[in-house]
């Protein structure tokens, strides 16, 4: 699109608005409908560690969505000369799961417990046993469950129970709804129905502690959407929160909200099956779509869904990149000391590249970039912990290799169930995520790490909001009948550029021989959540 074009779409309302609330940044995209991104604007943010809960504050919730949609229109003002006044139609995504409980006032209980919180084993552990089916400890259920067994106080006044895009959602449209994507994170959904688990329902229904309850599950759950389905429109008071300078008017078709998983397979073409994707930023997930059941149930994989409710089998890890931006953050700290300051995006390429020379299994070095607890290894807490021995090879090469070895770790042991034990096959895995920016060094790690071909589009940095902003447009235009899948394939990336990385054979044996020292060294990790304690 030329620029009067773009400027047309924008004055019709021929556009469509996927807001992203992530980890460390909450991100608006507005894209045509040729799918052509035209402005965007963003608001950068930190998880808060309040009474030893990770939260983020309803007031920093909606003074990023706004802030970021202000930037977002102060660039289209600044680039077309012209207000944004109406918008076809909106998604909204944000990191999934997690637990925000509300009374029948509409007010919140108790501070937004996330995903990142390792505060529910109790109730996550007799959940698995209840429905035979895993239920991680990020999941809303077993929040909620662990706020049944503690006995909380608020749990009597719940009237709506939803995760963060479920809330900010339902605060543009006045719609209690969440895509099945999402949905598949708060409690187990069924194939067959695209809605709750009715038997797993039935089950939590009937446990003792429960029953004392006024509230019924099931009615306390907002109602699953399915993508493509109509899940309201934007208010007027929509309108005006989103966009308190007025401009903006309400009407706008509302998608189903959805998780950044689901956005992340969007954004990357892996909704069909046999196809996967894995997302790195803050937090590290896999997405592999299944063509049949797994054999058993695994604690550490996670069964969710599609956008269209295809049953995905999901590694989820807690950590990945932050400890690579904390020491690049120092290596800059430095630079600027010693009189040479470098521009982020150089020093990132200069460590990832200079990488390339060190040691296949990184010289002996261990790192665990855990910032939180990481389920797949048990770890309750984080505790970011370098390790060397004194005969290990310490040089920079070696040492910023395992903080890419590292990003990968946990994701790596989740994986190896799958390619492993239940010899999961897919046609592609794609990444995406900053991380990736960079190019081919972070790939090819990943490659290795899995023994897996990796391939990674063009559109590697950008993911979850531009994805939800194709699901809203594909819940306002697609054509009767035209799957999801479809759709992608034929209108949205029929000329999409990617490439893909095989892995080597050396650096395989050589992260092998890395994740061998990692999985050695899990003690001593384990031995600093014990000891070094955090202020609370």
């Amino acid at each position: 699109m030329n620029t009067d074009q773009i400027k047309s779409a924008i004055e019709n309302g021929k556009t469509s608005l996927g807001i992203e609330l992530g980890s460390t940044r909450i991100k608006a995209v507005l894209v045509a409908d040729n799918f052509q991104t035209v402005a965007s604007g963003d608001f950068v943010w930190e998880n808060e560690l309040d009474q030893g809960i990770w939260t983020y504050s309803i007031e920093k919730v909606w003074a990023g969505i706004q802030t970021s949609y202000a930037n977002l229109a102060t660039e289209a003002k600044d680039k077309y000369g012209i207000n944004i006044e109406k918008i076809g139609s909106i998604g909204i995504s944000a990191m999934m799961h997690g637990y925000m409980a509300f009374d029948a006032q509409g007010e919140i209980l108790v501070p937004f417990r996330t995903w990142r919180n390792n505060i529910t084993g109790q109730a996550a552990s007799e959940l698995t046993e209840l429905f035979n089916f895993n239920i991680p400890e990020r999941w809303s259920v077993a929040h909620l469950y662990q706020a049944v067994l503690n006995k909380e106080e608020h749990v009597k006044n719940i009237d709506f129970l939803t995760t963060l895009d479920g809330y900010v959602h339902y605060k543009l449209s006045g719609e209690k709804t969440v895509g099945i994507g999402d949905a598949s994170g708060i409690f187990p959904v069924d194939e067959a129905t695209d809605d709750y688990d009715a038997g797993m329902i039935e089950k939590f229904r009937s446990l003792q502690n429960v029953k004392q309850y006024t509230w019924d599950i099931k009615e306390i759950l907002p109602t699953v959407k399915v993508a493509g389905e109509n899940a309201g429109t934007l208010t007027d008071a929509g309108a005006a929160l989103l966009d308190p300078s007025g401009q903006l008017q309400g009407g706008a078709a509302m998608a189903p909200s959805e998780g950044d998983a689901g956005t992340g397979m969007v954004a990357t073409n892996a909704v069909r099956k046999r196809t996967g994707n894995i997302s790195a930023g803050t937090s590290a997930f896999s997405m592999v779509v299944l063509d049949e059941p797994l054999k058993k149930v695994h604690r550490d994989i996670d069964m969710v869904t599609t956008p269209d409710g295809a049953p995905v089998a999901m590694v989820h890890t807690n950590n990945s990149s932050s400890d690579i931006n904390a020491w690049t953050s120092l290596f800059s700290e430095f630079a600027k000391i010693i009189g040479a300051p470098q521009k982020p995006n150089d020093l990132y390429e200069a460590l990832f590249d200079n990488s390339l020379k060190g040691d296949q299994d990184g010289g002996g070095l261990v790192n665990f970039a855990y910032l939180s607890g990481e389920n797949v290894t048990k770890m309750p807490e984080g505790r970011p912990l370098f390790v060397r021995k004194p005969d290990s090879n310490f040089n920079l090469a070696n040492f910023f290799k395992v903080q890419l070895y590292s990003a990968f770790a946990p994701l790596k042991i989740g994986m190896d169930i799958l390619l492993r034990e239940e010899h999961i096959k897919t046609d592609v895995l794609i990444a995406q995520g900053g991380i990736f920016k960079t190019p081919v060094v972070a790939q090819q790690v990943l490659a290795d790490a899995l023994d897996t071909p990796i391939t990674v589009m063009s559109n590697a940095g950008e993911g979850g909001p531009w994805g939800m902003a194709v699901l809203a447009l594909y819940a306002n235009s697609h054509k009767d009948g035209q799957s999801l899948a479809d759709y992608l394939d034929e209108e949205v990336f029929s000329s999409q550029e990617s490439s893909t990385l095989e892995p080597e054979p050396i650096s395989v044996r050589g992260y092998e021989k890395f994740i061998d020292n990692y999985k050695a060294t899990l003690p001593v990790e384990g031995k600093a959540v014990e000891t070094m304690k955090i202020s609370k």
